[in-house]
């Protein structure tokens, strides 16, 4: 499998990515241990969980669940060395996480002592900032988002602290390099100017949003991402599962995503399901499977360091590994873009 460098970390990781955020609910925990060993054996060696999982719901009962599961799986496997092992300190507001306490150089010391213990390891290869404190327009609230409202000095306040927290983390040796999760441009190319002036460990990676369905980072997140040599992770590349295609025409399969939440975190709706229409007839078209095809596109991306799929079962997983061996022709490209231009932002 292809492999591609994590920022400036000196790390290098495989194109796709194994998320794991139902290992504990959805997915038990021998199945996900089933899932960590094909994925390897598929060539996959970059995983990513974080403190909040498992999700559908996250609850104060579950916190910190999937990452039992995974140092389970480390513990009787004793492979903890074949992996890339990301994870993230949650943002404020979640509640069921240290009473939505915001990121701090304490919350971030409490979050990654009990990582590293249900984690079972001493070292975390990328910690994550899940959300920044000034807030986020990832999860559909970009109707609201109001950068007007932000302190910037309190910003780079927090900013500097935070990294100067990771400085002291990466000299101890429990992490390795910093990342961030829902952010944006702004945000980016401001932790990595205090990163630079101040001597401190820079952000190496972004971990955002990014289907066929929900384009945002093509404009000026991926300009940053490029010529700023900053990793790009997207998430939910199959669009919560919509580009399955299993939601068409009403279904509704039992224990799914939808079956559990209701409208997939916002991106349920006619706009979402036309477009997904489109796609499925392009995958048609080109002979494809459709959620091959998403990952596929995904991972092919040039700004693209790692696409993080999940499944909630093994045979899910078995049939999403499959991208691995996809490669989209020009043709098809082209079809995507135009579905792109003519069902744009459906969510």
């Amino acid at each position: 499998m292809r492999r591609n460098p994590l920022g400036r970390s000196g790390i290098e990781v495989s194109a796709f990515c194994l998320g794991t955020m139902t290992f504990g609910s959805q997915t038990d925990a021998a199945t996900a241990h089933r899932q960590i060993e094909a994925a390897s054996a598929a060539g996959i060696d970059f995983m990513d969980a974080a403190e909040m999982y498992p999700v559908n719901p996250v609850t104060a009962e579950t916190v910190g669940r999937t990452e039992e599961i995974l140092g389970d799986w480390f513990a009787k496997s004793g492979r903890r060395s074949d992996w890339v092992l990301a994870t993230k300190v949650s943002g404020e507001g979640l509640a069921a996480v240290r009473d939505g306490a915001p990121i701090s150089p304490s919350t971030m010391t409490e979050a990654l002592e009990a990582s590293l213990r249900r984690l079972q390891t001493d070292v975390i290869d990328l910690y994550q900032l899940h959300w920044p404190n000034r807030g986020s327009y990832a999860f559909r609230k970009m109707w609201g988002f109001a950068p007007w409202q932000q302190d910037p000095a309190a910003e780079r306040q927090h900013m500097a602290d935070a990294l100067g927290w990771a400085a002291e983390q990466v000299a101890r040796g429990t992490i390795r390099a910093m990342g961030l999760s829902n952010e944006s441009a702004w945000g980016t190319m401001t932790w990595n100017r205090i990163a630079e002036a101040d001597g401190l460990p820079r952000m190496q990676s972004v971990q955002n949003e990014y289907s066929l369905l929900y384009r945002h980072a093509d404009t000026d997140l991926a300009e940053v991402l490029l010529h700023e040599e900053v990793g790009f992770l997207p998430y939910s590349p199959l669009a919560a599962g919509l580009l399955s295609g299993k939601y068409q025409a009403g279904a509704l399969p039992e224990g799914s995503r939808m079956a559990i939440n209701g409208d997939l975190g916002g991106r349920k709706g006619d706009r979402a399901f036309e477009a997904v229409e489109t796609y499925l007839q392009i995958a048609r078209d080109f002979g494809h499977d459709p959620v091959q095809m998403a990952f596929a596109w995904s991972a092919a991306r040039p700004f693209v360091t790692s696409s993080i799929f999940g499944a909630t079962t093994f045979d899910q997983l078995e049939h999403a590994l499959g991208a691995v061996d996809v490669t989209l022709s020009e043709e098809c490209l082209a079809a995507l873009d135009a579905a792109w231009r003519a069902h744009p932002f459906p969510y």
